[in-house]
């Protein structure tokens, strides 16, 4: 006898497999896009460039955050720092005691500490494009790690109600079994 296979789906471990194999497919489509985004030259158009003269500073192992324009801005690498100088001693501190970060965090690189400090820099700010870009990519790459953190906990509760499933299958076979004897 042929039975009607109207409103049945493939089962519990097929939905599963369809979901993490979708789940995968759209984060890595998603992955595509935005790393398009970030890397398409045209985010770039607008940026603008600063000079900023004799900005007060400091110069130690805990480092000074530039207050020339928004950090958060700051191109890779566009820092460029002219002159630094001591003004307690009134000299110029060499490049090579200090370290700009792409931050914009200054430190420094001996132990020399200098507290006292005038700078004057040149750098360059990305769009407000491209800072939502960057921002969607690390917000992205956040919530694709709180995700994946999660699957074994999926497939645990998915293996637990299959078990599950399978006792109760098993319960139902036995007491049919059970019904049809007789003393």
């Amino acid at each position: 006898m042929l039975r009607s296979k109207k409103a049945q789906t493939g089962g519990l471990i097929t939905g599963l497999i369809f979901g993490i194999a979708s789940l995968v497919i759209g984060v890595i489509i998603a992955f595509v896009i935005v790393n398009t985004l970030i890397d398409a030259e045209l985010l770039q158009d607008g940026r603008t460039t600063g000079t900023v003269i004799n900005e007060s500073s400091y110069i130690n192992a805990t480092g000074d955050t530039l207050a020339g324009a928004s950090v958060t801005k700051f191109v890779s690498g566009s820092i460029s720092i002219s002159e630094a100088i001591n003004l307690t001693s009134n000299e110029t501190i060499l490049s090579g005691n200090y370290t700009v970060s792409d931050a914009g965090v200054i430190t420094n690189i001996t132990t020399v500490n200098y507290a006292n400090v005038v700078l004057s820099y040149t750098y360059t700010l990305k769009t407000d494009t491209e800072v939502s870009a960057d921002g969607l990519n690390t917000n992205f790459t956040a919530g694709v790690d709180n995700v994946s953190d999660k699957i074994p906990t999926i497939l645990l509760v998915a293996a637990i109600v299959l078990i599950l499933g399978v006792l109760v299958l098993l319960v139902a076979t036995w007491q049919r079994m059970n019904m049809g004897g007789g003393l």
